[in-house]
């Protein structure tokens, strides 16, 4: 478990950069929110589509060859943005679509090292420090990426060409994503025994959590997606996107340190509940405000609302695979690579809902109420997860 916290702690640098300056930097050379979500669209196409291909390759290959190929790609797939000489649909979405495959490739197999390290018992300790590490580096990394890029183009650095600045940024996390393919390297992990994977038809249960990975999915597209638009849109530069996610990350972190310390599992609905019950307030802010005001006090409740999420949800999931696999007598990959299609339908419905919105009414208005929607939306979770978590104890006794 160590050395899988130490990989993903690595990585954890990575994710905040490409979560905010992919999308700021289409953006900024298009200034055009569709195409953000254009890219989005094929990020989420290719992770289901690299979902089975990995479980093919896991019948050949250690999965900690491909959990470190996954990283890498992610590196590749920002390069291979910065070189492109237009951003338009085509070269944007190739580069969703191989970001997409190095995602596919990391949360794989992440969630099949992550279920066989833990249990239920450790699993809030578990996510809870990695979550910690997550929201430290969402709050340092966003800054001070921020910071270099406007001084750089502020203080005329090699000419002063955002560009570079990015292209520059990039080389840094390929660094990071080859120092963490390393570490994963220094334990020996087993690959799932059983090569079958695919499926039609699973437990009732299963099926349920299936709709609350359909919702998750909804506002994954948004949290990635909406938080560049709005703050280049309504507040200012990448300076801005940074300085506004480190307000409230400090906080965030400690608590996220002592939910995993100290809360057990009947604690999660409580977790969940708050989390959700904070990201309607701050989409809620942000409609009826459409200001720079706005955009920071639903940046102030995202900060929050995500790793509170987080921190309940997975354990919720691996608790009901644990289950249903062992009463389906299924390899439990077969539920992670499942799990991804009920995410991505999600995401669809999440990010088809801003297109047509901005489309066929208009950009200002899905920017202030597609979030909301997708907000209100969500508070369907919180009967359907303590319906899952009451049923999964039941099941397992």
């Amino acid at each position: 478990m160590r050395v899988l916290l130490v990989t993903n702690m690595i990585y954890a640098v990575v994710l905040p950069i490409i979560d905010l300056f992919v999308a700021a930097y289409i953006m900024r050379n298009t200034n055009d929110p569709t195409l953000v979500a254009i890219y989005q669209v094929a990020l989420y196409t290719g992770i289901p589509i690299t979902f089975l291909i990995n479980g093919f390759l896991l019948n050949k290959i250690k999965i900690t060859n491909l959990y470190s190929f996954g990283m890498l790609l992610s590196g590749a797939s920002m390069l291979f943005m910065m070189t492109l000489d237009e951003l338009n649909i085509v070269g944007i979405g190739l580069s969703g679509l191989i970001m997409g495959s190095s995602f596919g490739f990391f949360w794989a197999n992440r969630d099949f090292l992550a279920l066989n390290t833990t249990n239920n018992e450790n699993r809030n300790y578990y996510y809870g420090i990695e979550t910690f590490f997550y929201t430290i580096t969402s709050i340092i990394i966003p800054f001070i990426i921020g910071w270099f890029l406007i001084t750089y183009e502020n203080l005329g650095w090699f000419g002063g060409n955002i560009t570079k600045a990015y292209q520059l940024v990039t080389l840094f996390v390929f660094a990071l994503t080859i120092v963490s393919s390393i570490v994963i390297h220094k334990e020996k992990f087993k690959n799932p025994t059983q090569k079958k994977f695919v499926f039609f038809q699973f437990h009732k249960l299963w099926n349920k959590l299936l709709v609350l990975a359909g919702l998750k999915g909804m506002v994954q597209g948004y949290l990635v997606t909406a938080p560049a638009i709005l703050i280049m849109t309504l507040v200012g530069n990448e300076n801005s996107l940074g300085t506004i996610q480190a307000i409230s990350g400090i906080i965030t972190a400690i608590i996220l340190y002592l939910l995993g310390r100290f809360s057990k599992p009947e604690h999660r609905i409580y977790i969940f509940t708050v989390g959700l019950t904070l990201f309607v307030i701050g989409t809620f802010t942000n409609a009826i405000l459409f200001s720079a005001a706005g955009v920071i006090v639903f940046m102030l409740t995202k900060v929050l609302f995500q790793p509170l999420h987080d921190i309940a949800y997975f354990p919720i999931q691996m608790r009901v695979i644990d289950v249903v696999s062992k009463k389906e007598k299924r390899s439990e990959f077969a539920y992670i690579f499942n799990h991804e299609f009920g995410l991505y339908l999600g995401r669809v419905f999440g990010l088809g809902l801003f297109l047509v919105l901005a489309n066929y009414v208009s950009l200002m208005f899905s920017l202030k109420y597609s979030l909301l929607i997708v907000a209100l939306i969500q508070l369907l979770s919180i009967p359907m997860a303590q319906h899952i978590i009451k049923r999964s104890d039941q099941e397992a006794n």
